[in-house]
């Protein structure tokens, strides 16, 4: 086919180093006789579309179209994909429809433009408009995570050389690269599909919804399952049908987590060395002379210290590996030693009291006072502040209660309770055996206090009894 009567911007098209086209043009004499009327018969690809009354009106569409693909899109190379072909006829009366021409060659013309693309794993999966827009791109990806000097220095860098020890608090990245193969390739395609360097590398880090299921783990909600999963909780139940905020899920049940996977993922290989701290042991050494529940440490623990050189690989910014190379301790964690006691203390009372104090005196008696009853003894100056259970029992209290301040009760397990009141600290629990003589606290004025004192009470199957009918004093 000839290029002859063209238009301009055409010729410049066709024969242009930069901008590839396949329109070839041709005109076929069908008739050489005479005529009234000159018509064209249009092919596309060796398929009629119609007639025409001027073969220019075909070719003014296509350069228009040129032109406006050349100003949406200045830096892009491209070429209309189509044999377009004429066939000359004299008739006498002229049955053509331009628009219905047109019309079916904006269907039939097919826009290419010459692009670059990003191929993982031998698939293009982003286009750019240059190569250098696609080298652009796999750099932005790296950059993503290291800085513009980090990646320079690394491209710098001699392979081949040993790199010298870190010192302490020291790190260093050694390399930048892809999990999967990464490669750029040339090609034509629609210029719809050619992306800007950002957007690509959005794109490649975004990827595409990946189907995938959770099975329910014991003490999993959906707001943890979520975020374990990088969703939001209305993204998840958008994903699960049926599911609202409050609905019961069941260990084994299937959830859809399905999430965006990468196209790619930069790998990133850094070698730290750091100070760690190394945690202390524990030795328990049971002991037979102390009460079962009671322990005791005799040596307090202490944790080490050690630098350690790892070489932490991270994926999309994420440790996936860790590797320890080099290791040294500077220090010795100390183990912490702790007495346990096994003694079993019987939790039934003997019936036999003790005195509930370290010393001291009756300060005040059990009584009406002030105009109302005082519901035991109160115990003042003891020689030292510990306060002792009355007899062997069960902690059924041990907390803050009011006007009695800090407050342990002991069931003796025999119809008899005590309680102990205004303590300034209490060294038992609920739950507790503990034994005659036992210390369970020690004496303050903690709740309604008028000073540091012991306020003992005592009860039998429920009723309030006078301590001093127990106590033998």
């Amino acid at each position: 086919m000839k290029f002859e009567g063209l238009p301009q911007l055409l010729k410049r098209t066709a024969v242009s180093t930069i901008v590839v086209t396949t329109l070839t043009f041709g005109t076929v004499s069908a008739d050489s006789g005479f005529g009234i009327n000159k018509v064209y018969h249009v092919y596309v690809n060796n398929e009629r579309i119609g007639i025409v009354d001027n073969k220019d009106v075909v070719e003014q569409y296509i350069e228009d179209r040129e032109k406006a693909l050349l100003e949406k899109n200045p830096n892009i190379s491209f070429g209309l994909q189509a044999n377009v072909q004429y066939i000359e006829e004299k008739v006498f009366r002229a049955n053509v429809n331009n628009q219905q021409v047109l019309q079916l060659l904006s269907e039939q013309l097919k826009i290419e433009a010459n692009a670059f693309s990003v191929v993982v794993n031998d698939e293009p999966v982003a286009f750019l408009d240059s190569m250098e827009s696609a080298e652009a791109v796999i750099k932005n990806l790296k950059l993503k995570y290291v800085s513009d000097e980090v990646l320079a220095e690394l491209e710098a860098r001699d392979p081949n050389a040993t790199l010298p020890e870190l010192a302490e608090g020291q790190s260093r990245i050694l390399d930048v690269t892809f999990n999967e193969k990464v490669t750029i390739s040339e090609q034509k395609v629609s210029p719809e599909e050619i992306l800007s360097v950002g957007d690509a590398v959005t794109y490649l880090l975004m990827g595409a919804l990946e189907e995938k299921k959770y099975q329910v783990q014991e003490g999993d909600v959906l707001g943890s399952i979520a975020s374990a999963h990088n969703l939001s909780l209305d993204e998840l139940l958008a994903l699960n049908e049926g599911f609202e905020e409050n609905s019961v899920i069941k260990v084994g049940q299937e959830i859809n987590v399905t999430a965006l996977k990468p196209f790619l993922n930069v790998l990133i290989q850094e070698e730290v060395y750091k100070r760690e701290s190394i945690p202390f042991g524990k030795k328990i050494t049971e002991n037979k002379e102390m009460p079962k529940g009671e322990n005791k440490v005799t040596q307090k623990g202490k944790n080490g210290e050690k630098l350690v050189n790892y070489i932490v690989s991270k994926q999309n910014g994420r440790v996936v590996e860790q590797k320890t190379t080099r290791e040294k301790v500077v220090m010795e964690p100390v183990t912490e030693l702790v007495d346990k006691g096994t003694k079993v203390i019987p939790s039934r009372g003997t019936g036999s009291f003790a005195w509930p104090a370290v010393g001291g005196y009756i300060s005040s008696y059990m009584g009406y006072r002030w105009g109302r009853m005082h519901k035991g003894i109160d115990i003042a100056r003891p020689s030292n502040r510990n306060i002792l259970s009355a007899d062997n029992g069960t902690v059924t209290q041990a907390s803050y209660d009011g006007g009695y301040g800090n407050r342990i009760v002991v069931n003796h397990n025999n119809g008899i309770t005590t309680t102990y009141s205004h303590l300034s600290s209490m060294s038992v629990g609920v739950g507790q055996t503990v034994q005659r003589g036992q210390k369970i606290g020690v004496m303050g004025a903690t709740g309604n206090s008028t000073g540091v004192h012991l306020h003992f009470e005592v009860y039998k199957n429920g009723a309030l009894q006078n301590p001093m009918h127990y106590l033998g004093k």
